[in-house]
């Protein structure tokens, strides 16, 4: 593993990149439904999607889980030298972004390099990868979707980085954050994700809510400020999730990140990177947080994957179900599509699928599923049924008179007055779930 850093990895047995090749493949290295340059409502397969590939669940996670060690056994996960088992990691992780043909990766901090014993001399390993990053992103298609610091790893953030009691801590969390801010704009990055691992409590009977809160807001805005110090033209993101590892996070879903912007005055400046796996812990719909987010305003980008239905933890899997998909890429499609954001793959291999070959089938059949989604969520935006059952549904909101009851100047009496003089009677009008529920049905046939 010592070998030159710029000699090839040879870590999977095929080096060449995935091909479309029709629906009747049954190679499973081959794409059945991802054909990157079909065009897609005026935009090509890889255009809507923007495929990443994350850093820290294909080339860090061991294959552990509660009641078991690792099983994967990778080659840069055991030596002496880390810095050497690092650049040895970036070798492979650049030839797998290959192969796919991804555009896009992303990473935590803590997964390109390893910690020091200082901040100084971990923010230093960081830079050096990040070095390498850039000489191989010079001769390589894929970019940085984003970047974020690992603030809940180290034993020092069990009560939290941003809304830690220890003002120290505070502290050593926005000197993390900043490096890799800067790392993640020389790279070119399109985004900068916060994620609060540990943001949220395990008992009220330590805590001290408002000031915890108070402490978040102010982390969020010398990020924002110090994006603009720089000159970083990317999106800060947001990553919700309502619990796991804390009890309570603070930032529980899209409504509660948008609460928590709003109270710092950041509601215009942050937007949202949605995970599947959370919505559902958070007892949500993928889609439900996706048109959520796009309601408010705060819509960025995703985390690609899915749960487990007889699980009540984060398992992180690839996604399998085209029809969910496809109803979040109806959602993403309706918001307008990404601007700076992506479909990230947050999801890793099973612990025993331990051979090299998995990781790329894994993400294979992922972008399959996707692919086939989008285009039944583009199928249902050219049809427009869907959106004219909606649009009749709230016609009567065109009225001048009933339009008049959200402007200024509208009252209780105002309109009061009005229900007596029409001598309004309404009577309910059908919502016509089942025949709605059967039309989006349609589109997977």
């Amino acid at each position: 593993m010592n070998a030159p850093i710029n000699a090839p990895a040879h870590f999977f047995a095929n080096s060449e990149p995935l091909k479309y090749a029709g629906r009747d493949s049954r190679d499973p290295l081959t794409f059945r439904w991802y054909d990157k340059d079909k065009v897609v409502l005026g935009k090509t397969m890889e255009e809507h999607l923007r495929f990443a590939v994350a850093y820290w669940h294909s080339f860090t996670w061991p294959g552990g889980d509660p009641f078991g060690g690792e099983t994967f056994l990778r080659p840069w996960m055991h030596g002496s030298d880390e810095m050497a088992l690092a650049k040895a990691k970036a070798d492979v992780a650049f030839e797998l972004f290959r192969i796919l043909d991804v555009p896009y990766f992303a990473f935590h901090d803590r997964d390109i390099a390893p910690e020091g014993k200082s901040l100084a001399e971990s923010n230093a390993n960081v830079r050096a990868i990040a070095d390498i990053f850039a000489k191989k992103m010079e001769t390589s298609k894929v970019k940085l979707l984003w970047g974020t610091a690992n603030l809940f790893s180290n034993r020092r953030f069990m009560a939290g980085a941003a809304t830690n009691p220890d003002p120290d801590v505070f502290a050593y969390s926005a000197a993390q954050v900043k490096n890799v801010l800067e790392i993640t704009h020389e790279l070119g990055g399109e985004n900068y994700v916060l994620w609060g691992g540990r943001e949220g409590y395990e008992t009220l009977l330590n805590t001290d809510l408002k000031r915890e809160l108070d402490q978040m807001g102010r982390f969020l805005n010398m990020v924002v400020e110090h994006k603009y110090k720089i000159g970083f033209k990317g999106t800060i993101l947001i990553e919700p999730k309502p619990q796991e590892p804390t009890k309570h996070q603070y930032d529980f879903d899209v409504g509660t990140v948008y609460g928590l912007l709003a109270r710092a005055g950041l509601e215009k400046e942050v937007k949202v990177n949605i995970e599947a796996n959370h919505a559902t812990l958070a007892g949500h719909s993928f889609e439900h947080e996706i048109a959520m987010a796009a309601a408010l305003g705060i819509f960025g980008s995703i985390d690609m994957n899915k749960g487990d239905a007889q699980s009540g933890w984060d398992t992180d899997q690839f996604p399998t179900n085209v029809e969910d998909t496809a109803l979040a890429m109806y959602e993403i499609l309706k918001a307008g599509g990404y601007t700076t954001g992506g479909t990230n793959f947050d999801a890793k291999i099973r612990r025993q699928s331990i051979e090299p070959e998995d990781l790329i089938l894994a993400h294979a059949s992922a972008m399959d599923v996707c692919a086939r989604a989008l285009l039944i969520a583009a199928d249902m935006i050219e049809d427009g049924a869907l959106k004219n059952a909606v649009d009749a549904r709230y016609a009567g909101w065109d009225k001048p008179e009933n339009k008049a009851m959200l402007e200024p100047g509208a009252s209780l009496e105002s309109i009061a007055a009005r229900v007596e003089a029409e001598n309004l009677d309404p009577q309910p009008r059908s919502g016509r779930q089942e025949r709605l529920e059967a039309l989006a049905g349609s589109y997977l046939r």
